[in-house]
């Protein structure tokens, strides 16, 4: 099965999803540097987009704002026959930021055109631009047959956000399981999850 992976912000091409569905599930895994293009989620959709444009695959795999990528990519992409599964996707991404930024934050950032982000292993430097594209990518539906697993105690992306998408379309199942944001138990679930939604 040809897969496209769509990494995490915090995450890597090589990570230890991409790598589970290589060696234990015997997928063609690609998997692009989702930051090649810019940091943003326009700029991370069309990072899925120009693979999507060069190979047919059967199936995206998104996680967090990969998963947010890839249904972007999905409902600009219309005519490319794939399903999708999204692990904690991270719809309502502008929103979030909103909730976690001050005011004084986000007008600073604004003014000044950059905001400094130190992660796991990030220290980078992000445009404002990054806020206006997750404004208006943040809740987009995605087209294909999709599937989401979330973990109910996530902190990083609330599970509400995956319901909230599920009941804006019929198109998507959501699989709930015990976990947080880091999805270590999601793999575990790949294979059935892919199973079931590659014969619907």
């Amino acid at each position: 099965m040809e897969v496209l992976f769509a990494h995490g912000f915090e995450g890597k091409p090589n990570g230890s999803k991409p790598t589970f569905m290589k060696d234990n599930l015997g997928w063609n895994v690609t998997a692009p540097t989702m930051s090649s293009l810019g940091w943003g989620i326009f700029d991370q959709t069309k990072v899925l987009v120009n693979e999507m444009e060069k190979t047919a695959f059967d199936l995206v795999v998104g996680s967090s704002m990969g998963g947010l990528a890839a249904a972007n990519a999905s409902a600009l992409l219309k005519s490319h026959d794939c399903k999708l599964i999204l692990i904690a996707p991270a719809f309502g991404l502008y929103d979030s930021l909103l909730e976690r930024l001050t005011e004084e934050e986000i007008t600073s950032w604004e003014r000044l055109d950059s905001r400094r982000y130190v992660g796991f292993e990030h220290d980078i430097v992000l445009p404002w631009s990054y806020m206006e594209q997750a404004k208006e990518m943040s809740w987009t539906l995605p087209y294909h047959k999709t599937s989401i697993i979330h973990g109910i105690s996530d902190d990083i992306v609330p599970i509400e956000s995956s319901r909230k998408i599920c009941k804006m379309s019929g198109n998507i199942d959501l699989y709930e399981i015990e976990d947080n944001h880091r999805m270590k138990k999601s793999v575990e679930l790949l294979e059935v999850v892919a199973s079931s939604l590659m014969s619907s």
